[in-house]
């Protein structure tokens, strides 16, 4: 939602996929197109469908708190590898995928957490490994908060956590950045504004 109003704003068309059929009125409100299609269930044909015409996807779903192990590996790590694989189908060239930090180096443990990681790690290993014009942002602990409007962006893993409307100001930035493609960059609360912070980012990675 907090990506939505941002790309809506900047007169970016945006289609949304939704399982809830219930948040179809609040996305509608505010001139979003959504979809109802579930990543768990939907065929490889269907994802397609929804994503065709798109210039770009954002993967940023997830299992969410609560869920179980074998949910984090059927929606964050399967659901983005489907919605990888419709993207290429569909020819939608930029895919910007909302991972999460300790992905870099994933626990071998049983426990819930440490089976996120691990499905976060092999959808991001399936993205790099695509075609297309990948974005890989993983944030630290995600806050809800108001955001500051001021982040750090880096290359390289680093400990912190993030509110949600700056990183959806992130992934924002990134999708209007073409440079960005093929790069993993880490997120975290900072002293830059989300402008001076990717600038940075992308002079380093130029130089």
């Amino acid at each position: 939602m907090r990506l939505t109003r941002r790309l809506l704003a900047r007169g970016v068309s945006v289609v949304s996929l939704i399982r809830n059929p219930e948040q179809a009125g609040d996305l509608r409100a505010l001139g979003a197109h959504p979809i109802v299609c579930d990543l768990e269930r939907a065929t490889a044909a269907q994802v397609e469908e929804a994503v065709t015409g798109s210039d770009a996807v954002v993967f940023a779903a997830g299992a969410g708190p609560g869920s179980g192990a074998e949910r984090k590996l059927t929606v964050d790590r399967d659901g983005a590898i489907k919605l990888l694989a419709a993207s290429a189908s569909a020819d939608v060239s930029r895919y910007v995928m909302v991972s999460a930090m300790g992905a870099e180096d994933p626990p071998d443990r049983d426990d819930v957490f440490s089976v996120y990681l691990r499905a976060k790690a092999e959808a991001d290993a399936a993205v790099e490994s695509s075609d297309r014009a990948w974005t890989i942002v993983r944030p630290g602990r995600l806050t809800d908060g108001p955001g500051s409007g001021r982040v750090r962006i880096a290359s390289h893993a680093f400990e912190g956590e993030v509110p949600r409307e700056d990183l959806a100001a992130v992934l924002d930035a990134l999708l209007a950045e073409s440079r960005a493609a093929r790069m993993i960059l880490y997120v975290n609360a900072g002293e830059r504004t989300v402008e001076e912070a990717l600038a940075a980012c992308l002079t380093a990675r130029a130089s």
